[in-house]
């Protein structure tokens, strides 16, 4: 259907995004209506209406007037699946029920009403590059097309995607990129960590890739990974002519890394979406038409996983500067020159900020953030952010910016849970959690015997992970307890999901009888990490700790001589910034102060101090007045006794505070003395 569009598309409400060609919107008089375009060569993108998805798209290239729009089903688009083959959340794995109390409980942040932001980086490889006619800004748009859609995909559970980086390796890839989809992405995720992560901090990496991996496999991802050094990060092939078919992909990709898991059927998720219409993004298998939306298993999969401390990174807004594209008025992010940014005027419903000038309203100081009320500054000291568990530290507000500090947590290598486990990127981790993850609860660790006896095979049963050929590794002695998590008690089997079954394992002892060791098994391929292992970060001895599958000192991180410079008198957090106790200044908790660390804000309001001040000047007048009270009635008792000693030794002993003047012993304390 051939269709010519005027520049302005009536009957859309088109609400700015990041860049000034890019929008999300909806469809005026539809209900449950989305529309997510781009102007920037053409109108491109997709209309989402009740029954049915509408394509849209320049009919010529170079792109002029004349558009088609289309059905999604019409959309050339092979179906391929998850290289994720493994599905953990079947309402156990992420619910906090089974955690012990310290884990589920302590001050969870109410991680739905915050706004998280993944500041995100895109890369294209050399083969997408050349599939795109070795054209590098046509390469960046069609990126920057996939991250308007993904952040669109995401709006909805109050998660921003902001683009803050492109790069298209025009002239070869910087890391190895194959058709086996497991080494492309070990490959991409060590380049990020140590050559991309350093030159630009981001949240998270996508690679878009024009190579087509072995089998079905379009995307891969690590699971629970987000914000992590290591893992946060994933692979998308770019599969479909259309930006939106690598958009779904890489939403669902980044779905994992937050720690949702497949919509499988045994779980019996929710989804607005019948299967004909594409179903939800979490579907193992996508096909057409294109899943645009989060079933209801991907939402309590998520929020499971923030309340545990996944997206420690994620709670502080995006730097405007390093945003990807031009500013504008009406994008949501208060950039240069702005004081405010509600977007749209249509979507706007601020009442502090213009959203035609971006500018406050009357008096208003500030318009948005949580350390924002009623367009006023809420005072320093103001709680903005509750630490969500044991590793995680409280912010407050500092009285000088409307939004809350950006979240900070204890140094990794910091003891936790009782001294049971080490702190490690904001999470306390430890054998006991992961068994009960995956048993249930009443599951815990075996004894150390069990580790070394299993982890020494080196097989799918046991072992240390893989080596770079891929095949399993033997654990040494001092590194068993990094290798597959061995447990007892809990269920009779694994609460994992369907795809994992028991391993058991019976161990004879020299003085007779025999252990039960239990591991378990999860059927996924040989594409993805065994989530079996036990977990970075974990303690595996009195001072050790589990990385990249070895027992290290936990001295590597440092941590003992950071928090040194702390005085005692507070912890030692992620920025390698003391955080103060309730009474001691930052930066060294020296000197009296407020509290919290110059990362997180004061713990205390000013308004204490002068509390303090009044309160300890009421407590010395007690106490004057109580050492007065005992002084007259000591002196009344010295008398007392002076009259009754008969010994010239004794008077001279206790009666030398005999001469004093009657005067100095009022009438009525000689009778209170009497009647005690």
């Amino acid at each position: 259907l051939g269709l010519t569009f005027p520049r302005t598309l009536q009957g859309l409400f088109l609400f700015f995004m990041q860049m000034n060609c890019y929008y999300h919107g909806e469809v005026q008089g539809y209900t449950h209506s989305d529309v997510s375009l781009s102007t920037c060569s053409g109108i491109r993108g997709f209309i989402l209406l009740e029954n049915k998805t509408l394509m849209v798209e320049p009919a010529f290239e170079p792109a002029n007037d004349t558009h088609v729009i289309y059905e999604g089903h019409h959309l050339h688009f092979p179906s391929g699946t998850c290289g994720h083959g493994h599905n953990i959340s079947t309402g156990s794995h992420m619910s906090t029920g089974g955690l012990p109390q310290s884990f589920s409980t302590r001050h969870k942040r109410d991680v739905q009403k915050t706004t998280k932001y993944v500041e995100l980086i895109i890369v294209a490889d050399n083969r997408e590059f050349q599939k795109q006619g070795k054209d590098v800004e046509k390469v960046k748009q069609r990126l920057a097309e996939i991250a308007n859609y993904v952040d669109k995909f995401y709006r909805v559970l109050n998660i921003r995607v902001a683009l803050v980086g492109l790069e298209v390796w025009s002239d070869a890839d910087k890391c190895a990129v194959t058709q086996d989809p497991f080494t492309t992405l070990h490959e991409f995720l060590d380049w990020r960590k140590l050559k991309l992560l350093p030159q630009q901090p981001h949240d998270n990496a996508q690679l878009i890739s024009g190579v087509y991996f072995q089998g079905t496999t379009i995307g891969m991802a690590p699971i629970m990974s987000m914000c992590t050094a290591e893992q946060s990060g994933g692979i998308v092939v770019d599969h479909s002519d259309n930006p939106l078919g690598a958009a779904v992909t890489l939403a669902h990709e980044l779905g994992h890394n937050f720690g949702m898991n497949h919509d499988t059927p045994e779980r019996g998720c929710g989804c607005r979406m019948t299967v004909d219409r594409g179903g939800c993004i979490m579907t193992p298998s996508t096909g057409y038409p294109f899943p645009t939306v989060f079933s209801t298993c991907s939402k309590k999969d998520l929020v499971a996983s923030l309340e545990k401390g996944v997206g420690m990174c994620l709670y502080n807004t995006p730097e405007v500067k390093l945003l990807y594209g031009g500013q504008k008025c009406g994008n949501g992010y208060i950039e240069e020159g702005e004081e405010c940014d509600c977007g749209e005027l249509e979507e706007c419903m601020n009442p502090c900020c213009n959203a035609t000038t971006c500018t406050l309203k009357g008096d208003a100081v500030c318009a948005h953030g949580q350390c924002c009320e009623d367009c006023q500054l809420k005072p320093a000291g103001t709680p903005c952010r509750e630490s969500s568990n044991s590793c995680d530290l409280p912010e407050f507000c500092t009285g000088t910016n409307p939004h809350c500090p950006a979240n900070v947590y204890l140094h990794d290598g910091h003891a936790c849970h009782n001294m049971d486990g080490y702190c490690y990127n904001g999470i306390c981790q430890t054998h006991e959690q992961q068994c009960i993850t995956l048993w249930g609860p009443g599951a815990k660790p075996a004894p150390g015997i069990c580790f070394e006896r299993v982890n020494s095979a080196g097989d799918p049963y046991g072992n240390c992970g893989k080596d770079s050929k891929g095949s399993f590794a033997k654990c040494q002695a001092r590194d068993a307890r990094c290798g597959k998590i061995q447990c007892q008690g809990g269920a009779n089997r694994p609460v994992i999901g369907t795809n994992a079954v028991s391993i058991d394992t019976n161990i004879p002892l020299q003085e007779g009888g025999r252990i039960l060791c239990r591991g378990t098994h999860v059927y996924l391929g040989d594409d993805m990490p065994d989530p079996g292992l036990v977990l970075a970060g974990t303690k595996c001895a009195e001072g050790m700790i589990c990385l990249n599958r070895q027992c290290q000192n936990v001295s590597v991180f440092g941590v003992h001589k950071c928090s040194g410079k702390c005085n005692g008198r507070g912890e030692c957090n992620n920025k390698k910034n003391c955080h103060c106790e309730a009474h001691w200044a930052p930066p060294f908790c020296d000197r009296a102060g407020f509290g919290g660390s110059v990362d997180s804000g004061p713990m205390r309001q000013a308004a204490d101090s002068s509390a303090v001040v009044v309160g300890a000047l009421v407590t010395l007048l007690c106490l004057l007045s109580a050492g007065l009270i005992v002084c007259l009635k000591r002196k009344a008792l010295v008398r007392m006794l002076c009259i009754n000693k008969k010994s010239a030794i004794q008077k001279l002993r206790y009666c030398q505070w005999c001469s004093y003047p009657q005067r100095w012993f009022p009438k009525q304390y000689h009778i209170l003395l009497y009647m005690v």
